[in-house]
């Protein structure tokens, strides 16, 4: 899932790790029939995390996994833990658990000791009965110690964790719990969640953000049945009714005026804008004498590399349920920051915090910030107005439209080669607004700029394109710079990676184009510049999966079609899960048109929880960013979004998905590394020198339409 937080600031911290409880009965309760609860801040957004946590807990219990029941990202119920972003919930939310589990093993051994008369290393816990070893028929359930009783004690992070080397449950491929009640057409996702009583609500948008609301007519909807409330306050304009259908009539027939502008530059402007623009600037990294290098260098080569606008174009659009009381206010919604989006709302609405209570409900996709936020907004201030819990669905339209985009980056590239092919000097500049928005107040929020016609708050912070900026090779002397756009011609939020994919799409092309110029296989080039022994196990595993060979290219068959492989690296956040990808492609040089047929991929994450969801994760890694590769662009003019169903915005289909290998390097005596995001990084760098290994064309601007291929073939004709 994506993740931010804000440089310098203790509250930007504290939204995204939030404020984490000490006291171990806010972790777990051992129920009176000898289940146990486990409360989570952290969500399940279709990554398997309530099923790798859950085993995290049975783990260090030694209670059957099927008895372990996980209550997450309820503001009411459960530890803030931040948003679910990052690819940090088994880092940060797994270690969470793991430490309140092992302090409930110790409490729950220590109270057994007293009822066993046993000393406490004469104890064992296996499926949730401790034992006197050596001594069978002394036994206690820890239902019988603990059922119903609260612990009392904190978590000190000091209690003896279980040695990977004992593992029966963490490790195992357990069945993901969530997924047979989708299989089966059960309600799972917030879409299916009703209410009693409740209505239905739309919001009537403007075209584009900065129109002024000038008139609306009520009589034009006079004779749409089932409406119980018009409701206006600036530019925000809603529909309540007793039906969707009858809501989703009255906004589509609702006769309004709106005042609009040209805000936007013209699409085929937008690098240029953004590399013009002023910034801020933010030197990451300087390291040796880069102007000298690049002075006695044998060879220098410059690349730009552009990555558009992209939506997260979630299949399920946004949705979320209010209950607006006098005392208090109940949401149900997909918030991947359950704690810090109430404090958004809460401000929203003018109530304390206290009264806002936030239930987190799975949605169909959202990896990062899509409209999940906003419509929850919506959806209490329709409920406020009706006085009665309303459902908010938005369309598609307005999830395309409306929804934060991924921030568009404009990345320089400029290296140096001495005589024998070493690279001596790596320049790096990347141009991108900031890749992290989540409301976290109450301006943030769609709703109230509508409400109070207000325009967006300026950016507060900066964060997201310096991710994978700098890499994990060995270079003397480099220099990587990040130059921040305080304003974004469209709305910027948090996008799977952030700019991971963006800034790894750049580092790894241009390695690629290194090697070719030093006219060294791609693999063997890579392996000069990287010491850490776990990268090069990665990147040597997924070679030798995919047959990788040193040959000459182009290669084209007899029909015209032309074959290649491309590799690409990555160690997520430089020092996070490690990453290499080989792609396999097929390109006809005729109409650019272009299929890949496989993809490898090799991935050490440190200690693998659930060997199945690692793959599940990998394989939907691949296939998103495969289809951001070669499909996705948000399209617009210079007044608005023109990308507005699937049309407009197409994605990969079933037929366009490749084989996928995946290889995974488990390290049981290292923590757990999150796997939501790190593969999808790798994927566009290895397609696109998949395709310079093809046909000898360089693809230097996502995504890689038939059209830009044809246009790259052009110039090596």
């Amino acid at each position: 899932m994506a993740g931010e937080t804000g440089q310098g600031s203790s509250s930007g911290a504290d939204a995204f790790f939030g404020k984490q409880s000490d006291q171990l009965d806010d972790w777990l309760r051992i129920e009176p029939n000898g289940d146990v609860t486990a409360f989570s801040g952290k969500v399940e957004v279709g990554t398997g995390t309530r099923t790798a946590l859950s085993q995290i807990v049975a783990e260090e219990l030694d209670v059957p996994f099927e008895r372990v029941h996980l209550v997450m990202g309820d503001t009411a119920r459960t530890p803030d833990e931040g948003y679910t972003a990052g690819s940090m919930t088994m880092e940060r939310g797994g270690s969470n658990l793991r430490n309140a589990a092992a302090e409930a093993r110790r409490a729950i051994l220590e109270v057994a000791s007293d009822a066993l008369d046993a000393a406490l290393d004469e104890l064992t816990i296996h499926e949730g009965i401790v034992a006197v070893r050596n001594h069978p028929d002394r036994t206690i359930s820890i239902a019988q110690l603990m059922g119903g009783k609260k612990f009392n004690r904190r978590v000190t992070g000091q209690a003896p964790r279980k040695s990977p080397k004992d593992y029966r449950v963490v490790g195992t491929a357990v069945r993901r719990v969530d997924l047979f009640p989708k299989f089966t057409g059960q309600p799972s996702f917030i879409q299916d969640l009703r209410i009693p009583g409740m209505l239905h609500g739309r919001v009537v948008r403007p075209p584009h953000v900065g129109a002024q609301l000038v008139s609306l007519d009520e009589k034009s909807i006079a004779h749409v049945p089932g409406i119980v409330k018009r409701f206006r306050q600036g530019n925000f304009v809603g529909i309540v009714a007793e039906r969707e259908e009858q809501a989703v009539r009255a906004a589509n027939e609702l006769k309004v005026e709106w005042r609009t502008t040209v805000t936007l530059p013209r699409m085929d402007d937008l690098y240029n804008v953004l590399r013009a623009a002023p910034t801020e600037d933010d030197e990451l990294v300087k390291q040796g004498h880069i102007q000298a290098a690049f002075k006695r260098a044998a060879q220098e080569l410059h690349a730009t590399y552009c990555v558009p606008y992209q939506a997260h174009a979630s299949i399920g659009p946004s949705c979320a349920i209010a209950d607006v009381k006098e005392d208090r206010v109940t949401v149900w919604g997909t918030m991947p920051g359950p704690f810090a989006l109430r404090g958004a709302l809460a401000q929203l609405l003018q109530r304390p915090p206290e009264q806002v209570h936030l239930i987190y409900v799975e949605g169909a996709g959202a990896y990062g910030q899509n409209g999940s936020d906003d419509v929850c907004a919506d959806a209490v201030i329709l409920s406020r107005a009706v006085g009665r819990p309303v459902r908010v669905q938005w369309s598609r339209q307005d999830e395309f439209v409306w929804e934060p985009k991924s921030a568009a980056m404009v990345i320089e590239v400029h290296g140096a080669l001495d005589k024998k092919g070493h690279i001596i000097a790596w320049e790096y500049d990347v141009w991108s607004p900031t890749h992290a928005a989540r409301p976290r107040f109450a301006p943030q929020l769609l709703a109230f700029q509508l409400l109070n016609a207000q325009p967006p708050p300026p950016t507060r912070y900066f964060y997201g394109a310096e991710r994978n900026a700098p890499t994990n090779y060995s270079f003397q002397n480099q220099r990587v710079t990040v130059h921040w756009q305080p304003n974004s011609p469209l709305r910027t939020s948090s996008f799977r990676s952030l700019g991971g994919t963006g800034n790894t799409f750049a580092n790894e092309s241009f390695m690629d184009e290194m090697a070719a110029a030093a006219r060294v296989d791609a693999v063997e080039f890579r392996l000069r510049y990287l010491d850490d022994p776990r990268a090069r196990a990665v990147l040597q595993a997924a070679a030798e999966a995919a047959k990788w060979d040193a040959h000459p290219s182009p290669r084209v068959n007899q029909n015209g079609i032309a074959q290649g492989r491309g590799v690409a690296f990555v160690q997520y956040e430089n020092e996070e899960a490690i990453v290499a990808c080989v792609a396999h492609v097929e390109v006809d040089t005729a109409s650019g048109a272009m299929r890949v047929p496989r993809i490898v991929v090799a991935q050490d994450c440190g200690l693998i929880i659930n060997p199945d969801g690692v793959k599940n994760q990998i394989e939907g890694n691949v296939i998103q960013s495969l289809s951001r590769a070669l499909k996705e662009q948000v399209h617009f003019d210079q007044s608005q979004v023109t990308s507005v169903d699937w049309d407009t915005y197409p994605i990969l289909t079933f037929s366009e998905i490749p084989d996928i290998e995946v290889v995974l390097l488990n390290r049981p005596a290292m923590e757990s590394k999150g796997v939501g995001e790190p593969a999808s990084t790798t994927t566009a760098a290895a397609v696109a020198n998949a395709i310079f290994d093809a046909t000898g064309a360089r693809l230097r601007q996502m995504p890689f339409t038939p059209e830009r291929v044809r246009a790259a073939l052009a110039q090596v004709a």
